[in-house]
């Protein structure tokens, strides 16, 4: 799966993203997994299946919803698991996210 991370600078994310390469590895997966910046969203249209925003910029989630529109699910990451920096969790939230999203697709 294709699952691209967005936050207000795209720098919080890499974390993350590096603890969900590793829960990915670890569970067997062949997952691209990458962090921008939320004002290049739009431009990375298409090369997701799953777009997840950082808490901090979750006031943004209305306007992203409306760029992406039906290409891909967009949700907020759980922000405990972002605190603690979970990759496992945010990946299984992740799948759960698509999952529904194809479901009703």
């Amino acid at each position: 799966m294709r699952i691209m991370l967005a936050c207000a600078a795209g720098m919080s994310t890499s974390i993350l993203v590096a603890k969900m390469e590793e829960a990915a590895k670890a569970a067997g997966r062949d997952d691209t997994i990458w962090a921008v910046e939320q004002g290049t969203i739009e431009n990375e249209l298409g090369n997701f299946d799953v777009l997840l925003l950082g808490p901090q910029v979750r006031h943004i989630k209305r306007k992203v919803d409306k760029i992406v529109g039906d290409v891909a699910p967009v949700a907020v990451i759980d922000t405990a698991a972002y605190g603690r920096g979970d990759g496992a969790k945010v990946l299984k939230q992740a799948d759960k996210v698509y999952a529904d999203w194809k479901a009703s697709h």
